[in-house]
């Protein structure tokens, strides 16, 4: 009997399955037209899911190793049930390896189960709490079943009793594997998720890379879109990456906002945009909510607008602006989902199409375009803090080896101290550099991450405009915001550099035996990763190498490194301000105090003032450049690079940016 009925079975789930995948395809290809290798992404999928993704499952050992269990025997299985079951072929090894596949699976949904039992907040629950049940169905059935094709039990072994009970769980199993990973349910993420590596829309992630800046809009084509409206306005491989999502909460975990509890919770966004695409609301949603806002609230269509002015719709605005972009979310996301692309496609939209930027954020956008800078202040006084310093300047040298970026710290009597502390270390160093000066103008990040992309574009093209009339090796900066946008966001505006953290440069210039310092005598010292030198830039070591070099040893928070809390000061949080239950700020200095460190070191001019603003924080807050510039003492006359004679060649030439 079985053998009549499993070819039947298995044909008609993979039948189902393909129909299911037809309908999951149209759904995605509501979105815009996007360029996309398609082979060359088949062929890379397979190194893609086992190398860049178990990457970061592997952070959760135990989860790893049943996830490569459960899914490694699914696959296996499942391919090995067509051919022992649906054609036939029992003979030899087939039927054993199908043994081995179905038990390892298994095994592996044992743990499943077990994870289930009590899950953690962050874990989605409704559908996903049957899953287990699921697995073991496919993986206990299948062994079942091919027992007899190997010999194990007889052929005519049970009765038709028994063949029917086995079909009926085997229809419960292949209905979850098959029918559900393409017509939605908790295994859709296996089916989406496969093609979602293959197309990713940020493709240059994959073998050890790393890609964070933002990309452009097209301004000049005045039928491109300024941003996201509805969900058919991204593009179709950001739906397919939003349908991927496997709701595992770790993003949820790991957004400072949620925390917070602001109205943002990053995996609820992402079903909330898959809801959109399919229509309907969000009522059958089974994981955390916004914070302050309950399930059932909003709905959608593909084609309706995401934020409405008016009545329901998929997302608040305030959810949108709660978000400090700082990437922890798109770091722990096992799946590699871009929420933060997302998040500010849409508010591209509310700004440029709306105006509709909360609280202060319109009126730094118009100082932005006004005065060059978000606070508004004179463009001729930028150098007003420097006035004794007697700094350089690239309108009077026109070739240097170093180009200092002052950033909008210029204007804020805190950063000027750091400022001031950096440019002590460069003279002491004997390095070559200058300043651009009154001809510097913002970077732009402020006015990209709230959206208005064509104030950044204008700022950036002016920079660029500016910086091509020199000559100079490299930039270097004491703002990782700068850094980042001078590194990774101008060259797709043509203007193409080698930048520098400040704390990499320092690192460097230590190495080469420029700097000397006296020992640490002061007390225990924490470090603040900032988000956009780490998660964005992947720079954690230099830091933490130049606190070493000072003498001291770190004292870690439970939260650093790529796990590192965000201060709530990126992506115009502060700006925006979204209130919540909490203050970031606040949160992130709870985590100082923890490690009892009586000083945190800080390394961009946004985290000293967010952790600064901490009332009570029981911690002094200063910049690598302070501590370095404190600390320093007079290199000896015959070291191998003392003297500005050296200070071209101590360090590795780069090609001249023109």
């Amino acid at each position: 009997m079985l053998d009549t009925l499993l070819p039947i079975l298995i044909a008609a789930a993979l039948a189902l399955a393909v129909i299911g995948a037809g309908r999951r395809v149209r759904l995605w290809r509501q979105g815009r037209p996007a360029r996309v290798p398609l082979l060359k992404g088949l062929a890379a999928m397979p190194r893609r899911y086992l190398v860049d993704l178990h990457h970061v499952v592997a952070r959760d050992k135990v989860m790893s190793n049943t996830h490569v269990a459960t899914a490694g025997g699914f696959v296996a299985a499942a391919a090995l049930m067509i051919l022992v079951h649906g054609l036939g072929l029992a003979e030899g090894v087939l039927g054993w390896l199908l043994l081995a596949a179905s038990a390892t699976m298994f095994v592996g949904s044992c743990f499943v189960a077990r994870r289930r039992r009590n899950p953690p907040s962050r874990l989605s629950k409704g559908p996903w709490m049957r899953l287990p049940k699921s697995l073991m169905a496919f993986s206990l059935s299948v062994f079942a079943i091919t027992l007899p094709a190997v010999g194990l039990l007889p052929e005519d072994f049970g009765s038709w009793i028994l063949a029917l009970v086995l079909s009926a769980v085997l229809v419960w199993g292949l209905g979850e594997m098959f029918f559900g990973m393409t017509w939605g349910g908790p295994m859709k993420h296996a089916f989406a998720g496969a093609l979602h590596l293959a197309f990713h829309r940020r493709a240059e992630r994959f073998g050890g890379g790393r890609s964070t800046g933002l990309k452009a809009l097209d301004l000049d084509d005045p039928e491109a879109p300024l941003g996201v409206e509805t969900p058919s306005d991204f593009t179709w491989n950001q739906l397919l990456g939003f349908d991927a999502c496997v709701q595992c909460g770790r993003c949820e975990a790991a957004c400072p906002a949620f925390a917070a509890g602001q109205p943002l919770n990053p995996k609820k966004l992402i079903q909330d945009m898959v809801v959109g695409m399919a229509g309907g609301s969000d009522a059958h949603y089974a994981g955390s909510p916004y914070p302050g806002k309950p399930v059932g609230e909003h709905q959608g269509s593909a084609h309706g607008p995401i934020v409405a002015r008016e009545g329901k719709a998929l997302v608040d605005a305030e959810t949108l602006w709660s978000c400090t972009t700082c990437r922890a979310c798109v770091e722990e996301c096992p799946m590699m989902i871009e929420h933060v692309d997302a998040i500010v496609d849409m508010r591209r939209f509310l700004t440029l199409e709306h105006g509709n930027t909360p609280n202060k954020g319109a009126e730094v956008l118009d100082n932005l375009i006004a005065t060059d800078n978000p606070g508004g202040f004179d463009p001729g006084a930028r150098m007003h803090w420097a006035a004794d310093l007697e700094l350089p300047l690239m309108a009077d040298l026109q070739q240097v080896d170093v180009l200092l970026w002052l950033g909008d710290g210029a204007y804020d009597m805190r950063n000027q101290r750091t400022l001031r502390s950096l440019v002590k270390v460069l003279r002491a160093a004997g390095v070559d550099f200058a300043v651009l000066g009154n001809e510097e103008r913002d970077s732009g990040d402020v006015a990209r991450r709230l959206g208005d992309e064509a104030t950044f574009q204008s700022l950036a093209k002016r920079n660029i405009a500016t910086l091509a009339k020199y000559r100079f090796q490299q930039i270097v900066t004491c703002d990782p915001h700068s850094f980042h946008v001078l590194g990774n966001e101008y060259g797709e505006l043509g203007g193409h550099y080698r930048v520098y953290h400040h704390s990499t440069f320092i690192a460097e210039l230590y190495e080469a035996g420029r700097l000397a310092f006296r020992p640490w005598k002061g007390g225990s010292v924490t470090y603040h990763d900032p988000c956009y030198l780490g998660r964005y830039n992947g720079e954690f070591e230099a830091p933490r190498n130049v606190l070493r070099a000072l003498g001291i040893q770190v004292a870690e928070m439970e939260r650093s490194g790529f796990r590192s809390r965000c201060c709530g000061g990126g992506g115009g949080a502060p700006i925006t301000d979204i209130p919540g239950k909490q203050r970031i700020p606040d949160m992130r200095m709870n985590d100082v105090r923890e490690t009892g460190a009586e000083l945190v070191a800080v390394g961009c001019p946004q985290c000293t003032a967010m952790l600064e603003g901490v009332v009570d924080s029981g911690a002094e807050v200063r910049d690598i450049a302070e501590l370095v510039a404190d600390a320093l003492v007079e290199v000896p006359a015959g070291s191998a690079a003392h003297g500005k004679g050296q200070a071209r060649t101590a360090r590795p030439q780069a090609e001249e940016v023109v």
